[in-house]
């Protein structure tokens, strides 16, 4: 039995934290365990220790790890992760499994995402069709390594991924719902323009027009971002903001190159996503480690430059340094020709 009434009760917070703020914890252990409402209760209140037959099934059904209730004071951090599978299909199981993410946090009604990056965020290479099916070729081909990927070429006439079409709209409509706060660098875009830079000049993409119609793909990506961070709300493309639309901050540190971190909160819950492996993510609920890392985080926002809603010439300023950047390769790529 887990060791003490004290442990049982943070083992059900822990278990709170995993569930929309829409639904009871009571209910939810109820209809695990098979047991009367009062009986929840009383296993949710340490009233009544919980057996080893009841940890497994909780633990199970909200996908949590008891390892730490068992080393509160060790150094152990438990994160959770989500494998590549190395099957054909593994490329549209961790889009799944993104989504999956976004909709829990979009599910609670105290939300926010921080994110220190060190790239572009995945979903807003989705804003374009044409960008966001390169992003998919080059996932899969160079990263997940998939088969199907490996002797083909990249053309916007020939690579589509229709398969990919539904997850695809259902992130991005989910990540425009939750107030973020994101700490950038003008290393930011780097990755994605040495991606098509090094595709092109290896000949994987066929047709210049294909590699100008990216770059102008990413430049439209950078005035909507900067057209966020002017009203400092978040909306899609070719819309405006309205009252619904949620908060948006855009900081920006030239002295610290981000990796990544993907940061959230929820109600009176912290979560990190540690990226790895390129396009993974694994995440803890630790309180003590997440405690840790958010004091980090508001130590970095303090020493970073806002330019979201204020800062007008700091934000024009940076917007063109990224331009420009999308422009030395366009007017590169023409004169070759």
């Amino acid at each position: 039995m887990i060791q003490s009434n004290h442990t049982q009760v943070l083992f059900f917070q822990n278990l709170k934290s995993t569930i929309p703020s829409y639904s009871s914890l009571v209910d939810e252990v109820s209809e695990t365990l098979n047991v009367s409402l009062d009986s929840a209760y009383r296993r949710i209140r340490g009233e009544k220790l919980l057996d080893f037959d009841e940890i497994y099934l909780l633990s199970k059904k909200f996908n949590i790890s008891i390892d730490k209730f068992f080393s509160i004071n060790s150094s152990t951090i438990v994160f959770q992760a989500n494998q590549n599978t190395l099957k054909e299909d593994n490329f549209k199981t961790w889009m799944e499994d993104v989504l999956a993410q976004l909709e829990m946090v979009s599910s609670f009604r105290n939300r926010h995402i921080y994110f220190l990056l060190k790239d572009m965020p995945p979903w807003y290479h989705y804003f374009h069709n044409e960008l966001a099916a390169f992003k998919f070729f080059f996932w899969k081909k160079s990263i997940l390594f998939n088969e199907d990927s490996q002797n083909r070429k990249f053309s916007f006439s020939e690579t589509k991924f229709p398969e990919l079409e539904e997850v695809t709209k259902k992130i991005v409509k989910s990540y425009i719902k939750i107030p973020t706060t994101e700490i950038w660098n003008l290393e930011g875009i780097n990755t994605t323009l040495r991606q098509i830079d090094l595709y092109y000049e290896m000949g994987i993409i066929s047709y210049q027009e294909d590699a100008l119609k990216l770059y102008q793909c990413v430049n439209e990506v950078i005035d909507h971002l900067e057209k966020m961070a002017e009203y400092g709300k978040k909306f899609l493309p070719n819309s405006l903001p309205n009252e619904e639309s949620p908060e948006y901050k855009f900081l920006v540190n030239e002295y610290v190159l981000g990796d990544n971190t993907f940061f959230v909160k929820l109600d009176e819950t912290k979560i990190t996503y540690i990226n790895y492996g390129v396009i993974y993510f694994m995440g803890t609920t630790d309180q003590a480690f997440n405690e840790g890392m958010f004091k980090n985080l508001e130590n970095l926002i303090k020493k970073s430059t806002q330019i979201s809603q204020v800062g007008e010439k700091e934000r024009k300023q940076f917007f063109n340094k990224l331009r420009n950047k999308v422009k030395q390769r366009i007017i590169s790529l023409q004169e070759i020709y």
